[in-house]
């Protein structure tokens, strides 16, 4: 490939390595120059461009992109079309997202032209989660280093995504004075959720003292019920586990077990214990999985459900990575805190739409100024002033310039390429962003809202964090329901089943939760789908 500064004339076939304006348009970076567009190039004044020539040994950016992607085992998998030089790769069902780091970066090594990202190993992934991107950095890559890159693929899958599979999972708890039942009635709850992914079911709960004879009993009254899904056993202590010849690992051993591994380098997760009665897993939970929050009983948990048996080796390699956020239950936090810590909130700005009401030649709505600021750009920087933990703005339609308009917040941008098909994609692109994935809750923010400001969003905020995180807040108008929506995490895997042009409104109202409503007057109800009502609103039409 040859890359620089090229005269107009005799310009054709070359591809543009940046964007050209031109009164009636413009000429987008990655655009091949036909006769008519140098005409036109030269009718403007332009007498250069910086373009690259494509040459015999070379191939196309999209070319070369979807090559390495189709060396890849699509098992399970989704790959988007190549555009732009990259193909992106989805997931198809909840698993457990396995990398192979050796093939990964003997991939990246042979080309600084040709890249590959993806999640950490064993990520815990849901259906229609981005998982990895294949990307072409120049406008062209060496047919010869894609070829030596595909191959590396073909010898060895760089990732897997392994299916959960359905347990029967049976809880056994043993019971001491000192532990209100409530927490019990919690616990199994938390369970419960933590199960919903993969389609497992708590079939059972047994309360007993805290004796491993009869911890043992148990065990085997669950492994002695008919099920016709893999089992599986977890214990919870009413006291932590201080030794390997402790209650939990003693009724694994008694009920005719062996215990693998007692401690995990994972914090909080460290009393974790490994066992098996015959080929059932038996996992003894440390106390602080009685928080949904992420442990390492949510890392050993994932393996088993996926079908993994995790070895004593890998469970003393989850070190590195293995210092995960702090959570408000653990008898002896890290740091002593004044307060309680507060729900985790990230604002999801969906601005990938089609603003197909505005017609044609109506402009972009999330493009038009009010106040002399793109919407799109308003709606950003009100979310982050809200008080939430962190901003994912969901792209798709004219992504490039709604990307423009974002350029010095500190916002995370999420690309949806799927964004024709509906709001329902959009919100599950959202939910699969870094930040979403740690929250307790997402502000739900849509972009075209010009009357709302950071005040409002900050009363939903706060009225998520006096509710623990565990309500839905939703702004109104008037006592009516309107927008924004904070939804919390219980109703996430809900959210990830939406299909086509829908949001979430059946969620809200069908999820049994409580709906706190914040009124928040017309701005609740405000949106600009028409050039009118962006005139009306005292926006201005750019584009």
């Amino acid at each position: 490939m040859i890359f620089g500064e090229f005269p107009v004339e005799g310009s054709e076939g070359l591809i543009l390595a940046h964007s050209v304006r031109l009164p009636e348009g413009r000429l987008g970076k990655g655009h091949r120059i036909t006769d008519a567009d140098a005409a036109r190039l030269q009718a403007a004044g332009v007498v250069s461009v910086i373009a690259c020539r494509i040459e015999a040994d070379d191939l196309a950016e999209d070319t070369a992109a979807a090559m390495l992607a189709q060396a890849i085992d699509a098992a399970h998998l989704r790959f988007s079309p190549a555009a732009t030089g990259r193909v992106n790769i989805y997931a198809t069902c909840n698993g457990l997202f396995t990398a192979d780091r050796a093939v990964v970066d003997r991939f990246n090594r042979i080309d600084p032209a040709i890249t590959f990202a993806c999640l950490a190993d064993h990520s815990d992934v849901r259906d229609g989660d981005m998982l990895a991107t294949v990307k072409i950095i120049p406008l062209a890559a060496p047919r010869a280093s894609v070829e030596a890159a595909a191959a590396v693929f073909r010898e060895a899958s760089p990732i897997r995504l392994k299916p959960y599979r359905a347990h029967a999972v049976s809880l056994v708890a043993t019971e001491l004075p000192s532990l209100k039942p409530s927490v019990m009635d919690k616990t199994a709850r938390v369970l419960e959720q933590r199960l919903a992914a993969s389609g497992s079911r708590l079939v059972g709960e047994r309360r007993v003292a805290h004796r491993a004879d009869a911890v043992a009993a148990a065990i085997g009254q669950a492994l002695a019920e008919p099920q016709h899904a893999p089992k599986m056993v977890v214990l919870f202590g009413a006291s932590a586990v201080a030794d390997p010849a402790d209650v939990l690992p003693e009724a694994i051993r008694m009920a005719g077990g062996t215990v693998e591994q007692v401690g995990l380098p994972v914090d909080p997760g460290n009393l974790l214990v490994l066992g098996h009665v015959g080929d059932v897993p038996v996992v003894g939970a440390p106390g602080c999985a009685r928080s949904p929050k992420e442990n390492g009983f949510d890392w050993v948990l994932n393996r088993l459900l996926a079908g993994e048996e995790p070895t004593v080796h890998d469970l003393t390699g989850m070190g590195v990575g293995g210092l995960l956020m702090e959570i408000p239950s653990r008898p002896m936090p890290r740091e002593i805190e004044e307060e309680p810590t507060r729900p985790r909130v990230v604002a999801i700005v969906l601005a990938a739409g089609r603003a197909s009401r505005m017609g044609e030649g109506g402009g972009h709505k999330l493009l038009a100024e009010f106040s002399g600021e793109p919407l799109v750009r308003r709606a950003a920087r009100i979310s982050l002033g809200s008080g939430a933990d962190g901003v994912v703005v969901v792209t798709g339609y004219r992504a490039v310039e709604i990307r423009n308009a974002l350029q010095g917040l500190a916002v995370d941008i999420v690309d949806n390429p799927d964004y024709a098909s509906g709001m329902a994609s959009s919100l599950k692109a959202g939910l699969s962003s870094p930040a979403a994935r740690r929250a307790d809750g997402v502000l739900v923010m849509l972009a075209d809202m010009p009357g709302l400001d950071t005040q409002d969003l900050q009363r939903l905020v706060d009225a998520f964090g006096r509710a623990g995180g565990r309500a839905i807040v939703r702004g109104t108008a008037g006592g009516k329901r309107g927008n924004p929506v904070i939804l919390p995490r219980t109703t996430f895997e809900a959210v990830r089943a939406l299909e086509g042009d829908v949001g979430a409104r059946s969620i809200v109202e069908g999820s049994g939760l409580t709906v706190i409503d914040v009124e928040l007057g017309e701005a609740a109800h405000l949106d600009v789908d028409t050039p009118e009502a962006v005139l009306s609103a005292g926006g201005l039409l750019k584009g």
